[in-house]
């Protein structure tokens, strides 16, 4: 079974109906990755951050997004689990449904992690008596100075991810020159969090809430991608972030690739769901 949602060209990022007119073939092989939405209790409840995409980057440039992108080869070292509490091989792949995957579960919950401390500067999941990390640190990670298990290792944590879930598993549509397989996770972060964006790829950072984010792009005023809007949508009826974490724990995650089609009004996204 499928169902449709038609966005007029003004929700879309810029170059949308474009890459959709002109696929590749053949389409390129989706690359594993992992996102994950920062949420914390703003003065008005539940907020999240968005993140803008150089309007030079080579994917989806210019759309507003969740901190995130593709798996590193560190991702999947079993050593990282030492610093990660409350995350084990089994219980990362029981999360996922899967007798077993490749990049390995756990790897995924690394990845989001690693890729929220790089595009924003926030480490969630640390202890508030750890303060701060230092600017070098981060620099050094992004640069492949170092690793994250590394970083780790040096400031002797450990990661607490009991207020981080899994919620969803999206494949970017066939159309895109870029693919990847994202996992989605959530996480909450302290009220007063603050981001610092990583310039090279994101040029700019709100904390909006989920109602919010989706009226302006209703407006025109902050392109999403299709699972970006959706997550959103997921999150508008919660009023704190532990009563979001609450309600999507453990809810079954289906793997969903849009197939987006031209429509008279726009692009209308049509949305299958397929077993692994």
């Amino acid at each position: 079974m499928r169902s449709g949602r038609v966005f007029p060209p003004h929700r879309l990022p810029p170059g949308f109906l474009a890459t959709l007119q002109n696929p590749p073939d053949p389409p390129a092989i989706p690359r594993p990755s992992a996102t994950l939405a920062l949420l914390r209790d703003g003065v008005h409840g539940l907020e999240t951050v968005l993140m803008k995409r150089s309007p030079r980057a080579g994917f989806i440039p210019g759309a507003w997004v969740f901190p995130g992108g593709t798996l590193d080869s560190s991702d999947r070292d079993p050593a990282t689990l030492q610093r990660v509490e409350g995350l084990s091989r089994a219980s990362a792949q029981e999360r996922f449904d899967e007798a077993r995957s490749d990049p390995p579960a756990f790897a995924y919950w690394v990845a989001a992690l690693r890729e929220a401390f790089e595009e924003t500067g926030i480490l969630p999941g640390l202890r508030e008596d750890r303060g701060d990390i230092p600017e070098p640190t981060r620099s050094m990670l992004l640069s492949g100075e170092t690793t994250f298990l590394d970083i780790l290792d040096r400031m002797d944590v450990a990661l607490d991810i009991r207020a981080m879930e899994y919620v969803g598993h999206w494949v970017t549509p066939i159309c895109e020159p870029r693919r990847y397989e994202t996992r989605f996770f959530v996480v909450k972060v302290g009220n007063d969090a603050e981001v610092t964006p990583f310039e090279a790829e994101m040029v700019d950072a709100l904390w909006l809430s989920p109602e919010e984010a989706v009226s302006r792009n209703e407006e025109g005023r902050l392109p999403l991608v299709f699972p970006t809007l959706l997550t959103l949508e997921m999150l508008a009826p919660f009023s704190s972030a532990d009563e979001a974490l609450e309600n999507l724990r453990g809810r079954p995650i289906q793997r969903r690739l849009p197939e987006p089609e031209i429509h008279p009004d726009g692009v209308n996204f049509l949305l299958p769901t397929f077993p692994d």
